[in-house]
């Protein structure tokens, strides 16, 4: 169970490091705020909010890892309750993300899904 939730923690930090660039770095191209369902002509205006959003999801990132490398390397109970932390709050914002815009469920989907397999599983091995 540990080295399943710990992958799919590494894999759940590296989706939030795409959406960081995407959020932070590329937000200004047409088909990438297009995806966030911003118009062109709001653009200006959303910029600094993705810029925002965006270091928010690096920094849960940033924490999922510190957990996987904390939990594989011997400090198993710390690094895991880094990635139930990290993973828990990437999961908590998809599920707000579809409760306000159900339009967003697959944005939801993509930015939920892993990081509750990996909160389950984490939940897991610290059960057993």
């Amino acid at each position: 169970m540990l080295a399943a939730a710990l992958v799919l923690a590494a894999v759940a930090a590296v989706l939030h490091v795409v959406i960081f660039v995407l959020e932070a770095v590329l937000f200004t191209r047409p088909d990438v705020h297009a995806r966030f369902r911003t118009r062109p002509q709001d653009v200006a205006a959303v910029r600094p909010w993705a810029l925002n959003q965006g270091f928010y999801n690096l920094f849960l990132a940033v924490g999922a890892v510190v957990g996987v490398v904390l939990a594989a390397t011997g400090d198993e109970s710390v690094g895991l309750a880094l990635v139930l932390l990290a993973c828990g709050s990437m999961l908590a914002a998809a599920l707000v993300l579809v409760a306000t815009d159900r339009r967003m469920a697959r944005a939801a989907l993509t930015q939920g899904l892993v990081p509750l397999l990996a909160v389950a599983f984490s939940v897991a091995a610290l059960a057993g």
